[in-house]
């Protein structure tokens, strides 16, 4: 049975071009690329090279690129960061809606290290007003963390225009881009971003490599302290391999930028069309008009996400979960729930996410077969508009 891959938010498959650009470094270009020697500085030849192509993605410069282990140690590094170098400031700035790595992180610090973290709310469409950002981040704010685009709905948030706001109070912006970098244009040298995180799993580059840019001129304390790698920015040998796959895979998403947000956009659209069409009681999450070109969250009331995974899964069809009940908790996802989204279509939220590696073909079989699903789990379900509606009163 073919596999028909949409879960693109969760990771990407490795490009083939990315394949074949890292195999020499596993065998035959070995050396440290901190030697002396012609055979290790070879080798670190080719970290530049990778440096500058990465940098050329998000219009920065080489020098502010330093090559991490992924998002999650990215966030965490630029967040603790601006914590060390800014001690009398006691305050972050981010919101209710972060990947876990940010997430979580903040409400450690608050609850462990006594820093006050001030969560902006989202509306029913997954935005976040700036207004809201602009009375929240005071002379006390050592960092504003919010994300350029949301893992879930794929909502874009205005990430240059709070960084504006963070700069005027003289505090650091960081935003974590792993779902944007790649498909929606940024360029860095025209706004106030003092950090951004990226990571190469989610544009078809390896697992275990990502990156953090520190603006030139931003106060920096590494988070991993050893060797002199990375400019003394992030100690331990490079992860050569990773790091020429991310140079490659930085190369060909801007190859292939149009296509993102051409080709694979209206993929995207025309699922949702037909989705919608075919099956009643379903609502998008989250703001239409400024999201990921490759993603559509869609929610299906009075059946569960589990129940839908799996069987899209027997067609051979990957997605997920906008609900955490594909981890065995009935609470829904923190996105939806900050959001609002109605307890009767709350938990039956899916996530398509597709990349340039999907075809027309198997978006049409996927409009062909999810009707069919939730009609089925539909008609084995106790629930109806009136027993939910009792449910919800009795609560």
């Amino acid at each position: 049975m073919k596999t028909i891959y949409m879960d693109n938010n969760a990771t990407t498959c490795v490009a083939d071009e990315v394949f074949q650009a890292i195999i020499p470094f596993f065998k035959e270009f070995y050396g440290n690329p901190s030697s002396i020697h012609f055979f290790g500085g070879s080798v670190g030849r080719e970290i530049v090279k990778s440096r500058e192509s990465l940098a050329a993605l998000i219009g920065a410069s080489p020098q502010e690129i330093v090559f991490t282990s992924g998002g999650t140690e990215s966030d965490s590094t630029a967040i603790l960061s601006a914590l060390n170098t800014m001690p009398d400031r006691r305050e972050i700035v981010t919101t209710r809606v972060e990947h876990p790595a940010v997430l979580n992180l903040c409400k450690y610090l608050s609850r462990f290290k006594g820093y006050t973290v001030k969560w902006i709310s989202v509306d029913k469409r997954g935005m976040i007003d700036v207004e809201e950002v602009r009375k929240s981040v005071t002379e006390n704010t050592a960092i504003v963390s919010i994300m350029w685009a949301n893992n879930e709905t794929g909502v874009l948030f205005p990430v240059e225009r709070i960084a504006d706001i963070a700069a005027e109070r003289g505090a650091l912006m960081h935003t974590d881009a792993v779902q944007a970098v790649g498909k929606v244009p940024i360029n860095l040298s025209k706004n106030n971003v003092s950090f951004l995180s990226l990571s190469g799993h989610k544009l078809h580059a390896p697992k275990g490599i990502g990156a953090l840019y520190i603006r030139k001129g931003t106060r920096f304390s590494p988070f991993i302290i050893g060797g002199h790698q990375e400019f003394n920015r992030r100690g331990g040998t490079e992860n050569v391999p990773g790091i020429v796959g991310l140079g490659e895979a930085a190369k060909l998403a801007m190859k292939n930028f149009d296509e993102e947000n051409i080709r694979v956009k209206g993929m995207r659209d025309h699922l949702q069309k037909g989705l919608l069409d075919r099956v009643s009681q379903a609502r998008i999450n989250g703001c239409e008009e400024f999201r990921l070109p490759n993603t559509l969250n869609i929610g299906f009331e009075f059946v569960e996400g589990e129940a839908i995974l799996m069987r899209l899964d027997e067609k051979g069809i990957c997605a997920s979960s906008g609900s955490a009940c594909t981890s065995g908790s009935l609470e829904p996802s923190h996105v939806l729930r900050a959001m609002g989204v109605p307890f009767t279509s709350v938990h039956g939220s899916i996530r398509f996410s597709l990349s340039r590696y999907n075809t027309e073909d198997e978006v049409e079989f996927v409009i062909e077969k999810t009707p069919q699903i939730i009609e089925t789990l539909r008609a084995m379900s106790p629930f109806s508009l009136e027993t939910i509606n009792t449910a919800c009163t009795v609560q």
